[in-house]
């Protein structure tokens, strides 16, 4: 569809005359410019123009017009609308996936391009809890004021698509998704998700049994009641309740995030002791998708470094999962108090130094810790192992283990996750239990130390102390054997000035090194000799035969924490009931709308880390508690009071752009395969695209909706593996920052530079610095002060010529008057500043312009097609000085090279192209106009310059034509004068002539 056939009104009204500039009402500037860009944006919204008709459905006026055209979605990472709006940085990648669009449009494709905000999370929260001003009113005006600036930059959407996640028609469909990943297990067999129905199904089937990490009480399936059948399923589900550390911060009433917790160990807002402990939260099973989140990687287009930082997000490795068996309260079972213990479960890449394993450390958190506490110290345990100072100052009575042990997970709760990974002195506590080395047969002492988390491995390591730095400082510090299983090399000892065979005792640090392997213990695996990939593979092997052991992989990645105890987010479209086991609610209840509230604060607590949270939803006791009829009659049930994450909305709103008016599903399948199905791909191949965005977003966001998608995707509602096909990091835009003499950061507008070149605020020196433009260094710019003084054309232009797309450039306010000039140079060559009328010619183009315009013509397409807009500023630029300076005087430009100079500008500077299009008698919008075709032959030189040497020295030029051999430039340089004079009366030894390139005469 073209707006040709729209237009009923010519959109261009002269611009009146003004007292400053009465002899020239037309030139182009700042004032007209505005007048322009505020025209034809209302003219594109009064005609729909960027409106991309969808194949069905309510969108779907006008298809016709567009089918067969290959349909095109270009994406922008969702913004957070932010209450301090934007600055000249922010809209970066806006402008040039607008380019792009534009360009796209042109060359004939069916482009969908919308526009959304991530509108949940915190800062809006925290801003109503400062002010009393409820987040979603504070949250609108800001998608308002960011709508406001976005507008005035032209930028192409089509605007019915427009969403945010916290509109309830959204969200229904986000809780909606959430409910099929809560309805469905990962069948490791089948390796995709399917329905929980289908797992159910093969229980009461007989034709599957329950594992026993789902089944703890070994049961057979038809013994269960309803129940216990119901904790089996929900230990399968996808999306699971379980206790997770967090970081809980009992003063503010909330979980912190990682990086709002000072190294310190307290809140950033408010500097509470925040503290480690285990909490019930919902989890996303994502680790299930590890292996596909890596090999899918090779279906998309994406960087190596983007792929790369995935990849060791999630964190494969290979190893041994090891299984020991431990003696709670003495070394052996025989000994006067022993009971055996559970088994312990520990992951090893390095199952090849299990001979040299002399303890084991569990995380302070570790579920088994009660049962490996023995009542009493075995004989003979020291006195450093038993942390005797987390006695209380004056405590009477036996310091037990389990004394011992509580005081000792109180003190590592109180410690960061960052605290506990840095070096400092180890700490431990002995639990009075002992695991067996499968290897030696020996005890090993079974402690607690902060330096092992539970959410790596299995929470719990066993210490070869003689090869790993932290159990070697760890031994050191408790005193344990330390016997090495692999000879340091020869480079190592001298390294650290050791006799060969020196003993471990003499040694400064562990060797982690590959050394040649020592012989082993009586009936180990014989290692001497091996590779260390064999020597693991030897390892294996014998614990596989002897039952203690199997070859497993793990992740560094962990399952995604997926619970706030927050207002301001998604509701879960969970209730419990009397067992206190979570159902989805039915889909006909949904969407849950977030209850109507004026205090949205957590509640605060004593500070210690025993309290339990109360969300904020928790104090909507109406809202709470609901009396609803799920097939059993009219039953009381409880609400769910955490809400989602403001992930969950960011991970699926790609999809909801193709149909956002749809009430029946979040969107028609025939839709979603037009715009996301690779038409000539593989089944599955597809995507959006083109999604540029920010490479901060480049695990986390990525990750989760690849996570989220790829379920969609075994559930059959999707039509591609994977959700974005092209991804593009835009660059960020960096500003002059200044520290004062105090090294805060002052107002970067409000310093000024006198001649002497020293930088001055408020009159002192203040020392200039770079950064990242932002509110932080204060050197913001906004777009409104860029659109105020040169209009939204001018900062387009700028921005895509200030560098490549995906470069970090500087922001220089000066250096953008020089793409205020370009366009008003290209307005001054095509219309007469007096009258506003166009000073083109019907004149056909001459051969310079001609080859001149076609050169361009190539290389602009080529520069768009590959988002180097900077480089089509540049040669827009050369174009508009070339026609500056051919046509000069009286002259006026053919219509032929206007026009085509109009359009390769159009896709940059929209408005001014628009409005050049009608001024030179054309109707209605040039979105659609086909962009000009170069012609190589016409492109090409008609003639080429070589140069003639004369015993290796230029002495005059040759003209030719571009094709002529060497017969033909033979003939032409005897002819040229220059030739008799520099070759009479001498001997032409060689003559040799390359042709298009050179000619080198040789004399005697």
């Amino acid at each position: 569809m073209t707006d040709k056939a729209e237009a009923t009104t010519n959109p261009t009204a002269p611009a009146p005359a003004t007292a400053a500039e009465p002899e020239l009402p037309f030139r182009y500037n700042a004032r007209l410019a505005g007048e322009i860009e505020r025209r034809w944006q209302g003219y594109w919204r009064e005609h729909g123009t960027f409106n991309s008709p969808n194949p069905v459905g309510p969108l779907s006026d006008g298809f016709d017009e567009v089918k067969g055209k290959t349909p095109f979605f270009v994406l922008d990472m969702f913004p957070y609308p932010s209450g301090a709006g934007l600055h000249v940085g922010h809209p970066l990648g806006y402008i040039g996936t607008d380019v792009y669009a534009r360009y796209l449009r042109m060359t004939g494709r069916h482009v969908l391009h919308s526009f959304g905000y991530d509108a949940f999370g915190l800062p809006a929260e925290q801003y109503a809890i400062n002010t009393g001003q409820h987040p979603r009113v504070t949250t609108e005006a800001n998608i308002e004021n960011m709508r406001r600036q976005l507008s005035r930059l032209g930028l192409g959407h089509d605007t019915r698509r427009e969403i945010a996640t916290t509109d309830v028609s959204y969200y229904r469909w986000t809780q909606w998704i959430f409910k099929r990943i809560f309805e469905s297990w990962y069948d490791e067999d089948a390796d995709r998700a399917r329905p929980i129905s289908e797992l159910i199904a093969e229980f009461d089937a007989g034709t599957r049994t329950p594992s026993a990490a789902a089944n703890p009480s070994g049961r057979p399936w038809a013994e269960l009641d309803a129940t216990e059948r119901r904790r089996v399923v929900d230990n399968y589900r996808l999306a699971y309740l379980a206790e997770g550390m967090v970081n809980w911060c009992p003063g503010l009433g909330t979980v912190l995030a990682n990086e709002e917790v000072t190294p310190e160990g307290r809140s950033d807002i408010g500097n509470f002791p925040v503290f480690r402990r285990p909490l019930r939260q919902w989890m996303m099973r994502i680790t299930a998708y590890a292996e596909r989140l890596m090999s899918d990687l090779d279906l998309v287009d994406w960087s190596d470094s983007i792929k790369q930082m995935q990849r060791n997000w999630i964190g494969p490795s290979d190893g041994a999962q090891i299984t020991f068996s431990s003696v709670v309260g003495a070394p052996r079972l025989d000994d006067q108090g022993a009971t055996a213990g559970p088994a312990v479960e520990v992951y090893t890449t390095r199952p090849d130094t299990l001979a040299g394993a002399t303890f084991m450390v569990v995380a302070p958190e570790h579920p088994l810790v009660d049962q490996l506490t023995a009542a009493a110290w075995p004989a003979g345990t020291p006195a450093g192992w038993r942390f005797e100072q987390g006695r209380e100052d004056g405590a009477q009575g036996e310091w037990a283990p389990a004394a011992a042990v509580a005081a000792y997970r109180e003190y590592t709760a109180s410690r960061s996750e960052r605290q506990r990974g840095e070096e400092f002195d180890r700490t431990g506590v002995f639990t009075g239990s002992y695991a067996r080395n499968p290897i030696t047969g020996e005890p090993m002492p079974i402690f607690l130390a902060d330096y092992v988390l539970l959410g790596y491995g299995t929470g719990a390591v066993m210490a070869v102390p003689a090869h790993d730095q932290r159990d070697f400082e760890f031994a050191r510090t408790f005193g344990l054997p330390t016997p090495p299983v692999l000879a340091p090399d020869s480079a190592w000892l001298l390294e650290h000035g050791l006799a060969p065979g020196a003993p471990v005792e003499q040694w400064p640090e562990a060797f982690a090194g590959e050394g040649e392997y020592l012989p082993p213990p009586p009936g180990g695996p014989t290692l001497t000799g091996l590779s260390k990939a064999d020597a693991v593979k030897a390892t294996i092997s014998w614990l596989e035969s002897v039952g203690a052991g199997r070859p497993a992989r793990s992740y560094r990645l962990r399952d995604w924490l997926f619970s706030r105890q927050r207002y301001w987010g998604e509701p879960f479209p969970i209730v419990y009931d009397e067992t206190g086991l979570p159902i989805a609610l039915p889909d006909e209840l949904l969407p849950v709308e977030l209850p109507e509230m004026t205090d949205f604060r957590p509640t605060p607590m004593a500070e210690d880390d025993i309290s339990e949270p109360v969300p904020p939803l928790a104090r909507a006791t109406d809202w709470t508690t609901v009396t609803l009829d799920l097939g059993d009659g009219p039953r009381q049930y409880r609400r769910e009071t955490n809400t989602m994450p403001q992930w969950a909305g960011s991970c699926w709103y790609y999809l909801r752009y193709l149909d956002p008016t749809n009430d029946e599903c979040f969107v028609d399948p025939r839709i979603e395969r037009y715009w996301m199905a690779s038409p000539d791909g593989p089944a599955g191949d597809g995507g959006v695209d083109l999604y540029v965005g920010g490479v901060e977003h480049a695990v986390l966001h990525l990750l989760y909706a690849r996570f989220w998608h790829k379920v969609l995707y075994d559930l059959g509602l999707v039509s591609t593996k994977e959700p974005f096909k092209r991804l593009f990091n835009q660059g960020y835009i960096q500003a002059d920052a200044f520290t004062d003499a105090r090294g805060m950061y002052v107002p970067a507008a409000e310093v000024v530079t006198g001649p002497d070149g020293v930088p001055r605020y408020q009159g002192e020196p203040v020392t200039r610095r770079s950064g990242k433009m932002g509110k932080s260094l204060k050197n913001s710019v906004t777009p409104d002060e860029m659109y105020e003084s040169y209009g939204a054309d001018t900062l387009r232009v700028y921005e895509m010529a200030m560098g490549p797309l995906d470069a970090d450039r500087p922001w220089r306010t000066d250096d953008i008057v020089g793409s205020h000039r370009f366009l008003q140079r290209l307005w001054r060559n095509l219309i007469d500043e007096a009258t506003g009328t166009p000073r083109v010619s019907e004149d056909a183009l001459d051969d310079e312009a001609n080859r001149v315009l076609h050169r361009t013509i190539l290389a602009v397409r080529a520069d768009y097609a590959n988002l180097r807009f900077n480089t089509a500023v540049a040669r827009l630029i050369e174009l508009t000085n070339f026609v500056s300076k051919h046509y000069t005087g009286s002259a006026r430009p053919p219509r032929a090279l206007a026009e085509a100079m109009v359009l390769m500008v159009a896709p940059l500077a929209p408005h001014i192209a628009e409005e050049l299009w009608s001024r030179l008698g054309r109707e209605g919008s040039l979105v659609r106009e086909p962009f000009p075709v170069g012609d190589e032959a016409l492109a090409a030189d008609q003639t080429v310059t070589l140069p003639v040497q004369v015993n290796g020295k230029v002495r005059f030029t040759l003209t030719v034509a571009a094709g002529a051999g060497e017969d033909d430039i033979r003939g032409a340089l005897t002819a040229h004068p220059d030739y008799a004079r520099y070759t009479d009366g001498r001997t032409v030894k060689r003559l040799i002539i390359v042709p298009g390139r050179i000619v080198n005469i040789a004399l005697g």
